[in-house]
């Protein structure tokens, strides 16, 4: 009986480990793009995202929730495999589903928790955040509003405000096309 056991262990002690350093290779960016229920619903569309979560991030208060997070913006958390989905992939495609030139919010969610921002851990973070932010610029020929900020603590949302899109797909629809959300992202990139 120890026989078979042994080499069953080692063969799974393998795979664990096999399995840890693809793990490891995850990485992590945060954006902050108005209303965080649409931004998670954007970017879990995106090739080489693994996991996205909605929360706070950029103010000085600790553990913020939906009813009390003055100075943070609603902000999602993006863990994304680098080896399908380049850094400055993931933030070309944060900009293009936001209107970058919107600097008081996005489209009806309005004041300071719903503007945009990119949230960079370090400098080659910033230097591609810059570089995809001034393309976007060159693209709408209009300045962009979203700010590129240094990481700041993420806070996690409540658990209701997770998946809330997939989990309240009536109520999610009708607030994004009573918002206009579409319509003004399409007016903003179309034909580009």
């Amino acid at each position: 009986m120890i026989r078979r056991i042994v080499p069953a262990l080692a063969a799974s002690s393998f795979l664990l480990a096999s399995a840890a350093p693809a793990a490891a290779a995850l990485k992590t960016a945060v954006f902050a793009g108005g209303c965080f229920w649409s931004a998670e619903k954007a970017m879990e569309h995106v090739p080489g995202v693994r996991n996205v979560v909605s929360g706070y991030a950029g103010g000085a208060s600790r553990n913020p929730n939906y009813q009390n997070h003055a100075g943070h913006l609603e902000a999602v958390k993006v863990t994304y495999d680098p080896s399908k989905v380049s850094y400055a992939q993931l933030t070309d495609a944060f900009f293009h589903n936001i209107d970058p030139t919107d600097g008081g919010g996005q489209i009806c969610d309005r004041g300071p928790s719903y503007r945009t921002a990119v949230f960079v851990a370090d400098g080659a973070e910033r230097k591609t955040a810059e570089a995809v932010k001034a393309q976007v610029s060159r693209t709408l020929k209009k300045p962009v509003a979203t700010e590129i900020r240094p990481a700041a603590a993420f806070w996690p949302a409540e658990a209701y405000h997770q998946d809330f899109a997939r989990k309240n797909p009536i109520n999610y629809n009708a607030y994004r096309i009573g918002c206009g959300r579409d319509a003004r992202i399409k007016a903003v990139w179309a034909g580009r």
